[in-house]
């Protein structure tokens, strides 16, 4: 009976020992008294409006810090097309930034894969490489690609290294993008710079600032 009730206090003080810890610890944040980031609807569609009338296709809105990693936010709006229409350079492939598409409006044809076809690195000096998507390859294919139908509602993620290519928009595709950048290797865009490159009059030299 003593050894019983020996083995049970050894029991529950083991418990206690491996719990102590546990509430010991104090939860750390990641991101260290960072604000939240709002971001109204009327800000996005002056972007889409923006973008109708100059015919661009990829502007960013915000790249915020969270502490071990930015996210960016941009707008993207692309134009009927067929694979016919398409350059030799039509497959994107990013190394360190991650992306999430929020089909907003529209519809598409979309292919996605790890294996280029023709990759070549994409120049330093491209807007969308210092300022949006970071070091990567473009290419003119994808060798045994998955295929995925975009509509309205739906999402599709993009790991970094992985080629993602438009074979077809049926009328046009608008979306929310959103950008992971664990490396910050792409600039900060706050509020304020938002609101003051769209109260700019468009220059095709500015860029997303």
């Amino acid at each position: 009976m003593q050894t019983k009730k020996i083995m049970l206090k050894l029991v529950v003080v083991s418990i206690l020992a491996a719990g102590f810890p546990l509430l010991a610890q104090e939860p750390k944040p990641t991101c260290n008294h960072c604000p939240a980031t709002y971001i109204p609807k009327s800000e996005l569609d002056a972007y889409t409006k923006r973008a109708i009338e100059n015919k661009l296709v990829d502007q960013q809105v915000r790249s915020v810090d969270i502490g071990k990693a930015q996210i960016g936010i941009g707008m993207v709006t692309r134009g009927k097309m067929n694979l016919g229409s398409t350059s030799g350079d039509a497959v994107a492939e990013h190394d360190q930034i991650s992306e999430v598409y929020y089909i907003i409006e529209g519809s598409a044809t979309f292919l996605t894969g790890p294996d280029l076809v023709g990759a070549k690195q994409r120049p330093s000096t491209l807007k969308t490489v210092r300022e949006q998507n970071g070091p990567g390859f473009g290419a003119s294919s994808i060798k045994d690609p998955v295929t995925h139908e975009l509509k309205a509602g739906d999402v599709v993620i993009i790991p970094a290294g992985t080629g993602h290519w438009f074979t077809k928009i049926d009328d046009h595709i608008t979306y929310v993008m959103v950008r992971i950048d664990p490396d910050k290797v792409v600039p900060l865009k706050s509020e304020a710079q938002s609101h003051a490159y769209l109260n700019k009059p468009y220059n095709p030299d500015q860029g997303n600032f």
